[in-house]
């Protein structure tokens, strides 16, 4: 029995309108499919991770579990260059040329394959080479540096991953991407509790290299299987010609994670050089893991829309243009809703040592940081189907650096410091850039500037406003449903055919002008 048809026997009778829409229209079924199997795989292997992450965090303790996320974050700083922004590269142009040039897309395969195995070889040497050095002068733990040689090889196998994966996405192959995450979170559960529990800290980083390790040869196995279905022939073969996409595309990729990556690690290396910093650092980390989880669901439904605005190119319709800026942001701030008000949930699943009103602050700022990522998440897909990438570049450099600044005043207040950092970094970044992107009409008037978008932000920083005056369980229990039903019928207003303006797409011969 197909998808479709169990959909169409079970669906209950309130959303039978809204699922008769979606079979009419061919867009509507598109998208449905794509993010019904982007989300499906991604929620469960993420879920089995998050439970595998709470378990190791018990097991290591606040300390340990501090120790292993320095070390998480100082494989993702090397990792912005190991990556070269392949992954959105692969996805962007695959997206764009399977159908009407099959053998472009075939040596921009070719490419990404070569270029991930050359700047992840290269990045992981590096680390394993200066493990020692940076363990000792820059996070503070010299006991920390056979750690970091075996993040070396996660650092290596991460590169192919993202290419690879962001190969698939462009094939819109998200019913696979879906199975291979299933598979990868049935396996990581077990191989992530048994290292933590057989070999404390060193144990957990040889288990994600492991789980690594599997996720890379279930993606190499699905990448071949598409591209023969495609017709896309997966050569080496004259792929420098495509060698001007990395100059034009994947450059200010690169050069607009140089500024995220390694800045959310410099902020990490000041907190764990402070007393008790290594405490500390375990509080941010499992504070950001709820954020992550978010963002990789929010990840998963970017692919599918990134794959078909590409392909639509200046054809987009305005509703998948609408679904495209507000899909990414309602999940966030669904998702951020029973965070702040119910953070004891978190204390609880990592445990007593995490029962501190410190603890959710700094939850609830992540949180808040969480809304505002996948606020301007649709906006990021715009920029990336018009090859705009240089503006990206922009507004990340902006972020960072008031990252750093105001992270440079507050590390002495421990991981809320750090927390309320990032706040400010957002805040300042989207109250300054999203008005610029507005003048350009990147993106539908009325979708991120509007008085039911300032209801919303009003909504979610009263909560947090209530987790930073410590207000009783009791009064945030009863905040929680009259603020879903404000958020919800918020959203509707927004999405609400007539209020969004029609004329925002750039002229599809100007891409390159405002790079």
């Amino acid at each position: 029995m197909s998808l479709s048809t169990l959909a169409a026997d079970y669906c209950p009778p309130v959303l039978r309108p809204a699922y008769d829409r979606i079979q009419a229209s061919p867009l509507g079924v598109r998208l449905a499919r794509g993010v019904f199997w982007s989300m499906a795989g991604a929620i469960i292997s993420r879920g089995l991770m998050v439970v595998a992450t709470v378990c190791v965090a018990r097991l290591l303790g606040k300390t340990g579990y501090g120790e292993l996320g320095i070390i998480q974050s100082t494989v993702g700083m090397f990792g912005v260059f190991a990556g070269f922004g392949l992954g959105l590269t692969a996805t962007k142009h695959v997206a764009e040329f399977r159908v009407k040039d099959p053998a472009r897309a075939g040596r921009i395969l070719g490419l990404s394959g070569v270029v991930a195995l050359v700047t992840g070889g290269l990045m992981a040497l590096g680390l394993a080479v200066f493990a020692p050095w940076l363990a000792s002068h820059t996070i503070n733990a010299p006991q920390l540096a056979g750690a970091l040689r075996i993040g070396a090889l996660i650092l290596f196998i991460s590169a192919l991953n993202g290419a690879q994966t962001g190969a698939l996405s462009g094939f819109e192959a998200f019913k696979t991407i879906a199975h291979v995450n299933l598979f990868v979170g049935l396996l990581s559960f077990p191989i992530l509790i048994a290292g933590a529990f057989c070999g404390g800290l060193t144990g957990a980083v040889w288990a994600l290299a492991v789980n690594l390790g599997f996720n890379w040869l279930f993606n190499h196995l699905a990448l071949r299987r598409e591209a023969r279905r495609y017709g896309v022939p997966f050569s080496f073969k004259n792929c420098s010609q495509e060698w001007p996409i990395l100059l034009r595309f994947s450059l200010p990729v690169v050069l607009g994670g140089i500024m995220v990556t390694p800045a959310n690690w410099v902020c990490g290396a000041m907190l764990v050089n402070q007393p008790n910093g290594y405490d500390e650092m375990g509080m941010l980390s499992a504070a950001l893991v709820f954020q992550g989880l978010a963002m990789f669901v929010s990840g998963m439904l970017s692919a599918p829309l990134l794959a078909m605005i590409t392909n639509s190119g200046a054809n987009t319709s305005d509703r998948l243009a609408v679904a495209n800026i507000l899909s990414s942001w309602a999940l966030g701030v669904f998702a951020a809703l029973p965070l702040l008000c119910f953070p004891e949930l978190a204390q609880l699943a990592f445990g007593s040592a995490y029962n501190t009103h410190a603890f959710r602050v700094t939850l609830a700022l992540c949180v808040f940081c969480m809304s505002i990522m996948t606020y301007k998440a649709g906006l990021s897909r715009v920029l990336a189907a018009n090859s705009l990438m240089w503006w990206g570049f922009l507004s990340n450099s902006f972020w960072a650096v008031i990252l750093i600044l105001s992270a440079l005043f507050l590390v002495d207040f421990g991981a809320a410091g750090i927390a309320v950092s990032l706040t400010i970094a957002y805040v300042l970044n989207t109250l300054i850039l999203v008005p610029l992107y507005y003048s350009r009409k990147l993106v539908p008037k009325g979708t991120l500037l509007s008085i039911k978008s300032v209801q919303i932000w009003s909504v979610l920083a009263g909560l947090v406003l209530l987790n930073v005056f410590d207000v009783s369980l009791y009064l945030r229990a009863l905040a929680f449903l009259p603020c879903v039903s404000i958020a919800g019928l918020a959203f509707r207003a927004i999405a609400t055919p007539g209020r969004i303006a029609t004329k925002w797409r750039l002229p599809a011969a100007e891409p390159e002008a405002y790079c």
